[in-house]
């Protein structure tokens, strides 16, 4: 049974007023602007019409937002903790439904939207003890006289989301801001903007100021409003890298920090000494989670040459089994790609794999359920391609798709400068039992997040970004701190002023 109401005016509270701040949802007034579709990844129904924000409103989220930093940002970590934890304990209550609307607008497995929500509430749990946590430092200087700096917070956050983690990228920027004494208006993806206005409730619910997390929705131009708003201190992105560029220039015009995490074009190196059965559930791990949808993805799978063969056999027997289908269903491990035009997008890719002489071994096509409420779903087989090379379109461009590349090579110096060969430096994955070329491979490779003997392991302890292209700053991890507050110095003279004039 999914949660809207499919009959004339019969539509689920849950898609009114997608818009929250001053401690409410909000209906916009005055509405210029076109209203878009909003779509049911696995029905490929419309769910509701999304209307833009325009820059009243934009500016009316903003004030509630600052005016809830001034409240905020006074309390003690111990308090912003306190909240934080009761929002991470109704997420938890919440957690299936949360998980169920997440699949109808997203339209991965609910197997892993409920994962996703567990995501959103350990990193809500997280951020609340870094808040008891933040301190400066005492530097003693001659003469009795000292020094200490003050770590404070910057004012109101823009968080940015995007569409393939819509409400755990909202509590992944959430939750270090707020936990540092900082407010955030947050803008979700235009294709997946019903979850964030949940976490805006929950939040509110948790005792948390009116304001603390708004929510504004919108594209482009939205977007472009928030990063140039004159009260805004801070913008964190998730997107891509073109978009990603374009916020930073914008941010650049008010001299405001961003944190961007961005594109990736990964390496997965499988060295001929590895488990064979880790490496192949760990490549299927590195590319079709999110039917393939996910920024961080090991899609340039390196496998050395002596094992190429088994490899590709057990790769493809698993691909091949992997259940597509309704997301709401537990057995589903694959649902539906996000939209029509991403979905054709992709399909285009594994076209022009075999124009330039990839071989597919399996998957690859438009893929339609048995039930026939799902016969418009976007849907496509988890696809691997062999024989692939470095200078082809699937190895060079991020496909953000369930499309594998596999490569073969023979050397660790080969296979090291091949997988840097890249504008991008996300993540990065080795398989082998050689613990001392796991470290060295590791210690040589371009990225920002990287796994030994697994992948796409997030955990919310640990902090998350990418090197050259993929953006800058990090989410998660007590270093997450740093980007969410600034550095006040404080002189204490003890003495007389010792002045040359």
């Amino acid at each position: 049974v999914r949660f809207v109401d499919t009959r004339p005016g019969g539509q689920s509270s849950v898609l009114d007023s997608l818009n929250f701040w001053s401690g409410g949802r909000v209906s916009l007034k005055d509405v210029k602007t076109k209203s878009e579709p909003v779509y049911e990844p696995a029905t490929g129904r419309v769910l509701c019409q999304l209307q833009a924000c325009g820059a009243a409103d934009v500016d009316a989220a903003v004030r509630s937002a600052s005016a809830a930093f001034t409240v905020w940002s006074k309390l003690a970590g111990m308090e912003r903790a306190r909240v934080m934890l009761e929002a991470a304990r109704l997420i938890g209550k919440r957690r299936e439904e949360i998980a169920e609307i997440e699949v109808v607008n997203n339209g991965k497995s609910i197997t892993e939207a409920r994962l996703d929500v567990d995501s959103a509430r350990l990193c809500i749990e997280y951020f609340a003890g870094q808040a008891t946590t933040l301190s400066g430092q005492h530097v003693q200087l001659p003469g009795g006289s000292f020094a200490y700096t003050r770590r404070e917070p910057l004012g109101v956050c823009v968080g940015i989301g995007a569409w393939n983690y819509p409400f755990q990228i909202a509590a992944w920027k959430s939750a270090p801001a707020i936990a540092c004494g900082n407010s955030m208006v947050f803008k979700p993806s235009p294709v997946t903007p019903v979850t964030a206005v949940l976490l805006a409730e929950i939040y509110s619910q948790a005792g948390a100021p009116e304001g603390l997390f708004s929510v504004v929705q919108g594209g482009q131009e939205t977007g472009s409003l928030l990063c140039h708003h004159p009260s805004v201190a801070k913008v964190s992105f998730t997107g891509s890298v073109p978009t990603g560029k374009k916020i930073m220039e914008m941010a650049s015009r008010g001299v405001k920090p961003v944190t961007l995490e961005l594109g990736g074009k990964s390496p997965l190196i499988i060295f001929e000494d590895t488990d064979l059965e880790n490496a192949v559930r760990g490549a299927l791990m590195a590319n079709f989670l999110s039917q393939g949808q996910v920024c961080s993805n090991g899609t340039r799978v390196f496998v050395q040459s002596s094992v190429l063969p088994p490899f590709l056999k057990e790769v493809a027997r698993r691909t091949k089994a992997i259940q597509i289908g309704d997301p709401l269903l537990d057995e589903t491990r694959m649902g539906a790609l996000v939209s029509k035009p991403h979905l054709e997008k992709v399909l285009g890719y594994v076209k022009q794999a075999k124009k330039e002489g990839a071989r597919v071994l399996c998957g690859g096509e438009p893929f339609i359920p048995a039930d026939p409420k799902l016969k418009d779903g976007y849907y496509m087989t988890p696809c691997v391609l062999d024989g692939c090379t470095d200078d082809m379109t699937c190895v060079r461009e991020e496909i953000f798709g369930p499309v594998m590349s596999v490569l073969s090579f023979d050397t660790e110096d080969e296979v090291l400068r091949r997988a840097n060969d890249s504008a991008l430096g996300l993540a990065a994955g080795v398989f082998t039992k050689d613990v001392k070329r796991a470290h060295r491979v590791i210690q040589n490779l371009q990225a920002g997040s990287c796994f030994i003997n697994n992948y796409n392991i997030t955990p919310v302890e640990v902090p998350f970004g990418g090197y050259k292209a993929s953006g800058i700053g990090r989410e998660n991890g007590q270093v997450t701190i740093e980007f969410y507050t600034q550095l006040k110095t404080v002189v204490v003279e003890m003495g007389d002023v010792d002045s040359l004039f």
